[in-house]
């Protein structure tokens, strides 16, 4: 009786473990998927004037990047597991054009031949709310992730997002470090210098983050987030985006408000910025012509974290025209070739004009020759890009992609810049 019932019980056991591995292979594995991205990154910026230190920034370089994303198990409380691994290789170089931000370099200037680095995250799903613990890539209005090279810059922490009540998104986040684009190493958190406005060598151990996002209507999104970068700065972000239809065509707006004052010990001196960011467009059969008004007020330029985007409408390839006091006026025109029977061409041109700026706080001697003159800063940039995915065939999701600037300025030496990228993502 008692050989009868362990064989039960060992069977019983054996089946349930069975049943449990499946029901998590059906989540954890069949419902993953992974993709290897390979990047191929010319990058070529000349500067112009007497006081540039490099006269040049130009480097090429591949770039592999392997996501793996699994599902998640089975149940009311479903966890899983990403990884990315990435791996750098130098196809050209040298010590007076490095610094590009597509490779690390030494203190002698030199690019490394090729770097790689990993990043892990565990997530759990419960209903509509999702959390993730370890590496990070937010695309937030507070923190904004940069990802125009090889790889995209990854922070440490834990985030949660949570849809559980209709028409909201909340979110929490708080991150302890970053691994910049070019670096294999995760470090303090900093703020951007901004022409010598902040010291970028003053580091901060963590950033806290809340934010509210709220659509009473599908074309209709309001935001509130607020953030803290411990000891540093505390910035506080309002967001109104609008779009509807007009004739056969679409009409769209956006407003972006920020502010930023000192917070804890103050470490990075005087924060003391509001900055409001407008965008407004139309688009109709492929066309969208678009434009904005830009006004940072305040004693400081406007403050973001060390090495992300500023999620300004403003930002270019080489300048972002948040600097103290200033004005910008932009225009932009995008093409979809889709339109003309091309699918997968796109085009699109840009155009920014910044002044007012105050030199008070810009470190550049042409900054503070104006400063002395009691003039005040002025800046345009042109920006294109071109750029094509094969649709079908053997070159199937093959990019092409050309970005090509002009940067002037009174008060920061003159800049041409082309970008070629050639991509392929395979997925799996």
């Amino acid at each position: 009786m008692t050989t009868f019932t362990t064989q039960r019980a060992s069977l019983m056991l054996a089946t349930l473990c069975c049943a449990f591995q499946s029901a998590t292979q059906a989540g954890f594995v069949d419902d993953g998927k992974g993709s290897i991205e390979l990047r191929n990154f010319y990058f070529d910026r000349d500067f112009h004037g007497d006081s540039a230190t490099q006269s040049r920034r130009g480097e090429w370089a591949q770039g592999f990047m392997l996501k793996l994303q699994s599902g998640f198990t089975p149940g009311a409380l479903g966890v899983g597991m990403d990884a990315v691994g990435m791996l750098g290789i130098k196809l050209d170089s040298s010590p007076d054009r490095s610094g590009s931000g597509l490779l690390p370099r030494g203190a002698d200037k030199r690019a490394v031949d090729d770097y790689s680095k990993a990043v892990g995250t565990l997530k759990a799903r419960f209903s509509e709310t999702e959390a993730r613990v370890g590496g990070l890539s937010p695309q937030l209005p507070l923190l904004a992730s940069n990802n125009s090279r090889l790889f995209p810059q990854w922070f440490n922490g834990t985030q949660v997002i949570s849809k559980d009540l209709d028409r909201f998104t909340f979110t929490l986040l708080e991150v302890d470090s970053t691994q910049l684009r070019d670096s294999t190493n995760f470090e303090d958190l900093t703020a951007m210098a901004q022409q010598g406005a902040y010291s970028a060598t003053v580091s901060s151990d963590r950033l806290y983050y809340v934010g509210v996002d709220y659509q009473p209507l599908k074309s209709l999104t309001l935001s509130l987030h607020t953030s803290q970068l411990k000891d540093l700065f505390q910035r506080d972000f309002a967001g109104f985006k609008y779009r509807r239809g007009m004739g056969t065509g679409e009409v769209f707006t956006e407003w972006r408000y920020f502010s930023a004052r000192e917070q804890g010990r103050d470490l990075l001196g005087n924060v003391d910025n509001r900055t409001l960011s407008t965008h407004f467009g139309y688009s109709i059969k492929g066309h969208t012509l678009s434009g904005g008004y830009q006004k940072v007020s305040g004693d400081t330029a406007y403050a973001y974290v060390g090495g992300t985007d500023t999620y300004l409408f403003s930002e270019q390839q080489i300048s972002t025209f948040a600097l103290a006091n200033e004005r910008a006026w932009m225009m932009r025109y995008d093409y979809d070739f889709a339109a003309l029977g091309i699918p997968g061409l796109t085009f699109n041109v840009r155009y920014v004009k910044g002044d007012q700026v105050d030199p008070q706080r810009i470190s550049s001697v042409k900054g503070r020759a104006l400063n002395a003159a009691g003039a005040e800063g002025e800046e345009w940039e042109r920006t294109t890009d071109l750029s094509y995915v094969v649709q079908s065939g053997t070159l199937k999701n093959v990019s092409l992609r050309w970005r090509n600037a002009t940067m002037r300025s009174n008060f920061a030496d003159a800049a041409d810049e082309n970008r070629v990228i050639l991509g392929y993502t395979f997925a799996f």
